[in-house]
């Protein structure tokens, strides 16, 4: 059951579950042996995927139909790995060893002049042409975990699709564009615990689509013009050179954009101060909240041409004080993560008004619990992390169990 908790995936047709088959492994670099984590695991040609987790492990399910295709593992800084998958083990666990890419790591770039705001300059003109300009859908999988001083109390977890128009820039920065359908939600009995008031009620996984903010545009400050952004020594991907561009003094910024064509590839964003349109303080129960900041990885991964969401994380951390004496009473953290699985590009069928997800927290959509569906997702292997989530959820009993109860 454990085994099941954690599930970063591949959804793949429910006709097909009894045809999957599974390749088991671990990505390593192959000088010092140390773990890839969250390196992207798929398939040449194909939107099917999954990611490697903490010391580098993956499961990857895929159709049979796909055995004498090639696997592809990729990860910055390294050399693509592919081998045919009917090559490798499937009764056993296989090591992927990959290569840094070395003449670029250890050269201090700076072979031409363009400065990182000039960089950034030009991957942002050029959104609309490498990013989706035509409607697509995504499917993929979504978790939130809360924790309270340090204790993981509630887990929640669910499967959808997403539809949008295209990557245009939308007039309203922070009005969702995407409509996203509910495929299957389960989720622990911490929900019913008294500190789930604390946390946001809105519909989280919403909110989480907002931080895309290549989609959003949301990178350039009021008065129109770029924070300055630095230029590090350039880095590798996919088998092309790649720019490493970086912020520092208002927060901490990392974007990683293709040489060929100026597509941003990675994001890794540290808000140490509020976002202007954030309310940063509120009040409940006789406590006044503020939030501390959030940290959020953003991924991208080229299908046909374009340029997709891969997975996004986003940490957020709310500080709760006595109203009357600004004590620190406790402190509180939100986990998302969501995984796109598949692409389907130039997709028209758009998500209705009657299948749309309700607006209101996912906590209360509840379903069946599907044991045959989420037996048959991708999972991500099991980390020391995951299991001190575990423990701490499973002092009200089994997961399994709650999952059935809910």
């Amino acid at each position: 059951m454990k085994n099941l908790l954690f599930i970063l995936a591949a959804l793949i047709g429910t006709g097909a579950w009894a045809q999957n088959i599974t390749l088991s492994g671990k990505a390593i670099d192959r000088e010092n042996k140390e773990p890839l984590v969250f390196a992207s695991i798929g398939i040449k040609g194909k939107s099917l995927g999954t990611v490697t987790n903490l010391q580098g492990d993956f499961d990857f399910h895929f159709p049979n139909e796909n055995k004498n295709d090639i696997l592809v593992i990729s990860m910055i800084g390294y050399k693509n790995y592919e081998a045919p998958i009917w090559s490798l083990s499937l009764d056993q666990k296989n090591t992927f060893e990959l290569d840094k890419s070395t003449t670029l790591l250890n050269e201090v770039v700076i072979a031409d002049s363009m400065s990182g705001n000039e960089i950034l300059a030009l991957a942002w003109a050029k959104i609309d042409r490498n990013f989706p300009n035509k409607p697509f859908a995504l499917e993929g999988f979504y978790r939130d975990m809360k924790k309270v001083g340090g204790t993981y109390f509630s887990l929640l977890e669910a499967a959808v699709k997403v539809f949008d128009e295209d990557y245009a820039e939308p007039r309203n920065k922070f009005k969702l564009r995407e409509r996203v359908k509910l495929i299957e939600v389960r989720k622990s009995l911490g929900y019913e615990s008294r500190f789930t008031s604390f946390f946001d009620q809105r519909n989280l996984l919403e909110d989480m689509l907002l931080h895309n903010c290549i989609r959003y545009r949301q990178l350039i400050p009021e008065d129109g013009i770029f924070y300055k952004m630095n230029r590090e020594k350039d880095s590798y991907y996919n088998g092309h050179e790649v720019y490493v561009i970086t912020h520092t003094k208002h927060f901490s910024m990392k974007i990683f954009i293709d040489k060929t064509d100026f597509s941003i590839i990675h994001l890794e964003h540290d808000e140490k101060l509020p976002l202007p349109v954030r309310a940063t303080e509120s009040k409940r129960k006789n406590l006044l909240s503020r939030f501390q900041g959030a940290v959020k990885v953003i991924d991208f991964k080229k299908f046909e041409g374009k340029m997709y969401l891969n997975y996004m994380t986003v940490t957020s951390k709310v500080n709760w004080y006595d109203i009357n004496t600004n004590e620190l009473k406790f402190e509180t953290e939100l986990i998302q993560q969501l995984v796109v699985n598949h692409v389907y590009p130039n997709y028209n069928e758009r998500i209705g008004a009657t299948e749309k997800m309700r607006d209101y927290s996912l906590q209360y959509q509840n379903r069946e619990y599907n044991k045959e569906f989420w037996d048959n997702y991708n999972i991500i292997k099991e980390s020391p992390l995951d299991e001190k989530i575990i423990a701490d959820l499973e002092k009200v009993g089994s997961l399994q169990e709650q999952f059935e109860e809910n």
